[in-house]
């Protein structure tokens, strides 16, 4: 069957992609900075939510998830210089298995790239309220403001916005590297990282069990720990902005992960282990990096501690802008969302267009929440259901990523890959299989689950979209070239 049987492509002229040109900048260390500060934020706030199953838990959870994205990031190093298109996930998935599994995929991290800037603006708007003393009521402010900058920032220009990436993702973990040095000489890990106690209630003394909820604490605790890690996957969506992808990709990708991984350790260990704050105080904290801090240093200079922990919120926030925008303008620009999302500015090169539409829609979803839910609920559910949504559109795309890794291996033997996985399909089955448990988990807990549902909507939507509209005008982006060229030869390949 033709890749075309259940599509149709539009004809365009040559003006069409030069209003949608992008301009090559990054190297290895670009792409080292924007892996590593799109998850860094992860580290300084919401991981800490998974203690609230005990510390053990968390640690374990973070092993699963760590060998998950190990994987993961890999499959991603061979597939994203092979196939060195903006598209990434969505490019991935349409040449293994179609325009439905590219669309799907796309969807999937759109859901990811929307929604996780907005809990991480969240985390920012209540730090920088405990720094100026704003009332709750201010937040959306701060969420309006830091929005404006930083998309600003993103469409000034590409060399910009690495150059600003690699100063703050250093600077964060700079910051990060401080506290564990602070941290050291003032830890009781004994006494307060292992207070939580049987059913999550607080031990004074310490000394609890290792698993206080068994191995369902653990089940539990893997969305958060995907918060250590949650992002890495968007580098392969700089590949058309990348000197030379097909050596940098995978040089990128792999020294971020490796880099996460140490990061995410230090954190679990030292956080929760400081004197006087404890695994079941951390559980409940918007801030538990300043939290930290505190302890070690007293209250007399938090709020210059608070605002080296923004450091960290910020890194993320300006890098998930970046590949927010570049997901939706790789989907855009091939036709599976509306066209006009694609085109770039004039002279800056930068899909403006994408970052603003994204950044308004999370806007108005969190804006929805907190004027309908009150300060207080909708806090919970910004900080949580968000979450879990953005975690929940990561587990899919990882499945679907897993899975067009495997398929290509099998399907496309011959292709050319500059780099190959040295844990190949087993370590992409391993992505599967942990990132499923992971869905698995949040469809069967009712917390879990209203952020699903939410994402389900999304889906219904979107797929009703494609049906009707969207694959009637697709176009013959460089995706879509490539993936419809490669089909053509597999197929003359087995049917010579």
């Amino acid at each position: 069957m033709s890749e075309r049987s259940s599509v149709q492509y539009a004809k365009v002229d040559g003006s069409y992609f030069e209003k949608r040109g992008l301009r090559r900048y990054a190297g290895v260390w670009s792409l080292w900075a924007l892996g590593v500060g799109a998850v860094i934020s992860g580290h300084f706030a919401g991981w800490n939510l998974g203690l609230a199953n005990g510390w053990g838990s968390m640690l374990l959870a973070t092993i699963i998830i760590s060998v998950m994205y190990l994987g993961l990031t890999f499959s991603l190093a061979e597939m994203s210089p092979a196939l060195p298109h903006t598209g990434g996930a969505y490019s991935f998935a349409r040449t293994a298995m179609g325009p439905w599994g590219g669309f799907l995929t796309g969807l999937a991290e759109n859901v990811e790239y929307v929604l996780t800037p907005a809990v991480i603006v969240f985390f920012i708007g209540s730090y920088m309220g405990s720094i100026f003393g704003t009332p709750p009521a201010w937040q959306p402010l701060w969420w309006i403001g830091f929005y404006v900058v930083f998309i600003g920032l993103n469409i000034v220009g590409v060399e910009l916005s690495f150059k600003i990436t690699l100063a703050v993702t250093l600077l964060a973990l700079a910051c990060l590297v401080a506290f564990w040095v602070s941290a050291l000489p003032k830890i009781d890990f004994a006494r307060w990282a292992m207070n939580v106690g049987a059913g999550g209630a607080v031990l004074p003394e310490g000394r609890g069990p290792f698993l206080p909820l068994g191995f369902g604490g653990v089940l539990a605790a893997l969305p958060f720990a995907v918060w250590l890690f949650l992002a890495i996957e968007q580098l392969p969506l700089a590949a058309e902005e990348s000197v030379d992808p097909r050596r940098d990709m995978p040089r990128g990708i792999i020294a971020g992960i490796f880099t996460l991984i140490v990061s995410a350790f230090m954190i679990l260990w030292l956080n929760p282990s400081v004197a006087g704050i404890g695994s079941h105080a951390l559980s409940t904290s918007a801030e538990p990096l300043l939290d930290g801090f505190k302890a070690i240093y007293g209250d007399g200079i938090a709020k210059i501690l608070a605002l080296v922990a923004v450091l960290g919120l910020v890194a993320s926030f300006h890098t998930i802008i970046f590949a927010k925008g570049r997901q939706i303008y790789s989907l855009s620009r091939a036709g599976y969302f509306p066209s006009a999302l694609s085109v770039t500015h004039g002279s800056r090169k930068t899909p403006h267009i994408a970052m603003i539409v994204g950044s308004v829609v999370a806007l108005v979803v969190m804006f929805v929440l907190w004027f309908s839910l009150g300060v207080d609920k909708g806090s919970a559910v910004i900080g949580g259901t968000l979450l879990n949504m953005a975690v929940f559109g990561a587990m899919f795309s990882y499945v679907m990523q897993a899975l067009s890794f495997i398929k290509l291996r099998s399907k496309l033997p011959n292709m050319e890959r500059p780099y190959r996985s040295p844990l190949g399909v087993p370590g992409a089955v391993l992505t599967l299989l942990i990132a499923l448990v992971t869905i698995y988990f949040q469809l069967s807990d009712p917390v879990y689950r209203i952020g699903v549902l939410w994402v389900a909507l999304w889906f219904a939507i979107g797929v009703s979209y494609f049906a009707v509209m969207g694959r009637h005008r697709l176009i013959l982006s460089p995706e879509e070239e490539f993936a419809i060229s490669l089909a053509e030869k597999g197929r003359a390949a087995a049917h010579p």
